[in-house]
């Protein structure tokens, strides 16, 4: 009894040292200032408890804050391919064929891309998916383009976001925004 005695207390106050440890560590890893977010179409559709309901459109993208600065024109210039959020490119996945704008796209996964202007943006689907950043977006790889008008928000918006709104059962718009700048994509479903 002696033993097992003995071995529990070695074992506890190794899974104690070892426990400090890996805290330790974990306050060394700064928290990420763009954290990621997931959103769906329907909204809720994570939520669904009924499996035969499926989502329509799921995104993962990070979401920079604009911490003071102007964002499109002077930290994310006007004409050039943005990889739409920070860090990893933003992914989404569409369960179904679907149309953006008046083309269609193919259910399957994408990365989003965008190229800001002043009074309209590029949104870009590319087949590449899983890369961090836009630097190794490929045009040759692109899947859809679609232009779209921007649109002035009442008020500049603190981090970059998506969203979706249903549009007249006709469908959804895609709302991406940040700062004084935000976009709508009409999305229709088949």
């Amino acid at each position: 009894m002696k033993k097992f005695s003995l071995a529990l207390v070695m074992f506890m106050s190794l899974t104690v040292y070892s426990f400090a440890q890996t805290q330790d560590s974990i306050q060394a890893i700064p928290i990420d200032k763009s954290p990621a977010d997931i959103v769906y179409f329907p909204v809720r559709a994570a939520f669904e408890r009924d499996i035969t309901k499926k989502p329509i459109v799921r995104i993962i993208y990070s979401r920079p804050q604009r911490r003071g600065r102007e964002i499109f024109g002077k930290l994310e210039d006007y004409g050039k391919v943005w990889r739409t959020g920070a860090n990893e490119c933003t992914d989404v996945k569409f369960y179904k064929d679907i149309k953006i704008g008046d083309k269609e796209i193919k259910a399957g996964e994408y990365s989003l891309f965008t190229i800001p202007n002043k009074d309209k943006w590029t949104i870009i689907f590319n087949s590449v998916t899983d890369k961090w950043g836009a630097y190794f977006y490929d045009k040759a790889k692109d899947v859809l383009r679609l232009d779209v008008p921007v649109k002035t928000p009442p008020t500049p918006i603190e981090a970059f976001t998506i969203l979706f709104k249903e549009d007249n059962g006709k469908g959804a718009k895609m709302l991406m925004g940040w700062d004084n700048s935000f976009i709508e994509v009409p999305i229709s479903f088949n």
